[in-house]
């Protein structure tokens, strides 16, 4: 379990492929997700589902992995991603805890590799979507084109690299660049 812990922490926010880690740790298919689950029920980690309602050649099986600690991530990229998850994670589960509705915490992919980070839904429906860069402003244009395909409401992209804003994010429809610590501050 040590060995698979320490490969996870990794590879925090990326796709969990069980066979592949099974070869890694030489054990069992069966035994990975045993030992991710025990990981999982001991606050080391959780998995984000892939959405797949609206999208053509979404991926729908393949869970992501995230560590609830972020420092553990060498690459900056990789720990503003993992930090952002951690966030709405908790976001999310908070906003259910309160009876606001039912929240759930998704990321998309497609066949041809284009991929969102984050997408919030509140019910069953698209809420917002998140992609989280450590500096690049320029838009993603993955996240337009998710946008319009899915009918969520706001797209973000989160950039840590910038200063805070005093702004309301979720007053934009379109996608929109906002800072890190003005995205984090209104959500929880």
């Amino acid at each position: 379990v040590d060995a698979l812990a320490r490969i996870l922490l990794e590879r925090s926010g990326e796709q969990i492929v069980f066979s592949s880690l099974a070869g890694d740790v030489r054990v069992s298919e069966v035994t990975i997700r045993e030992w991710i689950s025990t990981l999982n029920s001991f606050y080391l980690g959780f998995y984000v589902r892939p959405w797949s309602k609206h999208v053509a050649n979404a991926l729908k099986k393949t869970p992501k992995w995230y560590s609830r600690d972020w420092s553990y991530c060498e690459d900056e990229g990789r720990r503003a991603e993992t930090l952002v998850a951690c966030h709405l994670l908790k976001a999310v589960e908070f906003w259910t805890d309160c009876g606001l509705g039912e929240y759930n915490l998704y990321y998309i992919r497609d066949r041809q590799k284009n991929e969102v980070d984050f997408l919030v839904s509140r019910g069953r429906d698209p809420w917002f979507l998140v992609e989280v860069k450590a500096r690049d402003t320029h838009l993603s244009p993955a996240l337009k084109r998710m946008q319009d395909a899915i009918g969520a409401r706001h797209a973000f992209q989160v950039v840590f690299d910038l200063p805070y804003e005093h702004i309301d994010c979720f007053a934009y429809n379109e996608p929109v660049v906002v800072p890190a610590k003005t995205f984090l501050s209104q959500l929880v």
